[in-house]
């Protein structure tokens, strides 16, 4: 495929953004494109997950709500139906003689976001707009998948000698697939990888050759149950779950900072309740803590367990906590980071490089990362400049298509330099 083409592939993705598990057209899409390639194997759905370790799937009728929207757009029923129950993603291996095992990562889900229709927002004013009201593409995972494909060309084209597996990850945004897919066998004999974002809030036309500073990260939901009752004619009858609720968003915000690194916690929503004059029989907080450590992020997942036993018992209710996503810390291997930096240095498209910076955030691209690095391989999460109108995770969020290209030079140059280097 040209880079025109890419873009082409990635304002039709944008189209189409769809949450985790839910990538049903993006999934059959991507594979419409793969089977054109000269692969020697191609594994979608069930074949490039870890059943067991999936995470935050969403109940059955939403899933087959995402599944007759792909198909009305046009994805391939025999597609489709190896995804059914939210088995979405792909990997595509090319084998190139011997040399070294290299895979690239990429993510490919969308967001819980209604895009902006402003003139001066590019996709709404240029025609290709989300379709799916209330999702969009927010940080640039439509443009991770085109480069995935453009990587597998460039490298298919070149005398790279070795294996190349191209991961299609689904379930980023909610930290729940990654873990899944790394343990889905398909990492065992890997040797290096590399996992890329656009944008990061670095320029179009800067690369950064390492990223580290992810944030150990663990989702949870709390359901509280009480007991009903009249608020007005018996209120201490009732057994309040949405004042058990409350008393444990104070205390989570309470949990120790540590002296070892940084922490987080957050209760992003909160509900319960029927009516007034009801003492609420059940409540629930969603929320996340974080690490800089995965150690840290543990601490604070201890911790915040303990706080919300604590406020049920306090005012009578019971409590039931899930882990809805969860995602390690990683570090980029110095080897990895170094290939990378020499490889841009010699790229006259690339402005400026920067060796290293800190996500600040979390990614589940850490499972992979660290499932290669387990095994005795190495491992490193790039960024490719892009300017970006609005923040990641923004109704404005768009990307520079011109860095596409870059990032596919870059990667497919390093994942060249790796099959004859070795480091």
């Amino acid at each position: 495929m040209t880079t025109s083409d890419l873009v082409t592939l990635r304002r039709d993705l944008h189209r189409h953004p769809e949450p985790a598990w839910r990538e049903f057209y993006t999934t059959a899409r991507l594979v419409d494109e793969l089977e054109t390639r000269d692969l020697d194997a191609l594994y979608v759905g069930r074949e490039v997950l870890s059943e067991d370790e999936r995470m935050a799937v969403p109940e059955e009728s939403e899933l087959d709500e995402w599944y007759e929207r792909a198909l009305a757009a046009g994805a391939r029923e025999d597609v489709l139906e190896a995804l059914r129950g939210g088995y979405t993603g792909a990997v595509a291996v090319a084998e190139r003689g011997d040399g070294p095992t290299v895979a690239l990562r990429v993510d490919i889900d969308g967001l819980p976001i209604t895009e902006s229709e402003s003139d001066d927002h590019v996709p709404a004013a240029t025609g290709f707009r989300s379709e799916h009201e209330g999702f969009m593409h927010a940080c640039g995972h439509d443009a991770h998948a085109a480069i995935g494909l453009g990587v597998l060309d460039s490298v298919l084209a070149s005398d790279f000698e070795g294996t190349l597996k191209v991961f299609f990850q689904p379930g980023e945004e909610l930290v729940a697939g990654g873990r899944a897919m790394s343990k889905s066998g398909h990492l065992d004999d890997v040797d290096y990888l590399y996992g890329v974002h656009v944008g990061l809030d670095h320029p179009s036309g800067e690369i950064v050759a390492g990223i580290d500073g992810f944030l150990a990260v663990s989702h949870f939901r709390a359901e509280f149950t009480g007991t009903p009752s009249h608020a007005g004619a018996r209120p201490e009858a009732g057994d309040n779950a949405v004042q058990a609720m409350a008393a444990a968003v104070q205390n989570l915000y309470g949990i120790p900072r540590h002296a070892d690194g940084a922490t987080r916690v957050n209760a992003g929503m909160v509900g319960g309740g029927t009516a007034t004059n009801i003492v609420p029989e059940e409540a629930f907080i969603e929320g996340e803590v974080r690490g800089e450590t995965t150690e840290l992020m543990e601490y604070m997942e201890e911790k915040s367990r303990r706080v919300l036993r604590s406020a049920a018992e306090m005012h009578g209710c019971e409590v039931e906590t899930f882990t809805e996503g969860k995602a390690p810390s990683a570090r980029s291997d110095d080897e990895l980071v170094s290939v990378v930096s020499d490889v841009a240095r010699e790229n006259a498209n690339v402005t400026s490089l920067v060796e290293r910076d800190a996500l600040g955030g979390s990614e589940d691209a850490t499972y992979l990362m660290r499932e290669v690095q387990e095994n005795g391989g190495k491992a490193a999460y790039i960024g490719v400049g892009t300017d970006h109108p609005g923040g990641h995770h923004t109704g404005t969020f768009d990307v520079d298509e011109d860095s596409i290209g870059l990032g596919i030079d870059v990667l497919s140059s390093a994942i060249r330099e790796l099959s004859t280097r070795r480091p």
